[in-house]
């Protein structure tokens, strides 16, 4: 399988990171990837104007041209979008939540996964404008079940290991982590950590730093560390993009995962160990 992690920095606008983005898209289904992963966000970047006001379904223009793109270059897609959810009062204040979104498709499948932990650390608070999700998803491509886990999910191992269970081979992780003091390094661990825990890969697509030239390094705010990276599942890190705007392209054998498992079999102890 041949996966394709699109490193972007997005804008403001849904429809204008659409028509950067599908070049890139086109460019990678050229160069043979049939999995494409873009960032969360890839349809508004973060701190670029209220979510609720470009939030969609998935029947949206956004989604729709993403669905019509996939099947017409034979891939599957993965994007961070938005959609809307419900209305909530914060400090007196009306607003309208949305779900935070990875839209999937292509390849006979069109739908999305609502991201399930917020980022309600570090000061920030998602869950006042994105309401959290509740289930698991997975979708098939290649004959392999895929998983999706969103950005901060990455903290949370159970998730991971339940995805797993559920047959995950290859993980992928639209993210737009925040940068700051040890955060890039706190993300180097944490996607390790994670194919360590389930013993699959993990292919994580991240936002670009915006200004990265002279602020890597610097806070943030949830708007992109960069650091794509696609881990194997003993825990080596295949490849790594830098803080800018980056496409990887790697071939993977999702059935080094058996292998792995086999020789690890933490999903068995799991089950059989008892807590006291």
């Amino acid at each position: 399988m041949k996966i394709a992690l699109l490193q972007i920095a997005s804008g403001g606008d849904k429809m204008s990171n659409l028509a950067m983005i599908t070049p890139l898209i086109r460019d990678a289904a050229a160069k043979g990837a049939t999995l494409i992963v873009l960032p969360e966000g890839a349809s508004q970047a973060f701190e670029q104007g209220r979510l609720d006001t470009q939030a969609e379904d998935l029947d949206g223009p956004f989604a729709t041209a993403l669905r019509r793109l996939a099947g017409e270059l034979g891939v599957t897609v993965v994007a961070g979008m938005f959609r809307p959810a419900d209305k909530s009062t914060v400090d007196g204040k009306e607003l309208n939540r949305v779900y935070n979104t990875a839209l999937i498709t292509g390849d006979g499948v069109h739908k999305g996964y609502d991201k399930i932990h917020t980022y309600d650390a570090f000061s920030y608070k998602e869950s006042d404008t994105v309401r959290p999700g509740e289930e698991l998803v997975t979708f098939v491509h290649e004959g392999v079940t895929v998983g999706v886990a969103t950005c901060f999910d990455i903290r949370f191992p159970e998730q991971f290991q339940q995805l797993a269970e559920r047959g995950a081979r290859v993980i992928v992780v639209p993210t737009s982590w925040a940068d700051g003091d040890g955060k890039v390094e706190q993300w180097r661990v944490l996607t390790v950590a994670r194919a360590l825990d389930t013993g699959v890969f993990i292919a994580a697509a991240g936002q670009a730093r915006p200004d990265y030239e002279t602020k890597a390094g610097e806070p943030s705010g949830p708007t992109g560390a960069g650091h794509s990276v696609v881990v194997g599942p003993t825990g080596l890190r295949l490849a790594e993009a830098g803080y800018g705007p980056e496409t990887l392209v790697v071939d993977i054998d999702p059935e080094d995962t058996a292998e792995a498992q086999r020789q690890l079999p933490l999903a068995a102890m799991r089950k059989r160990s008892v807590m006291r």
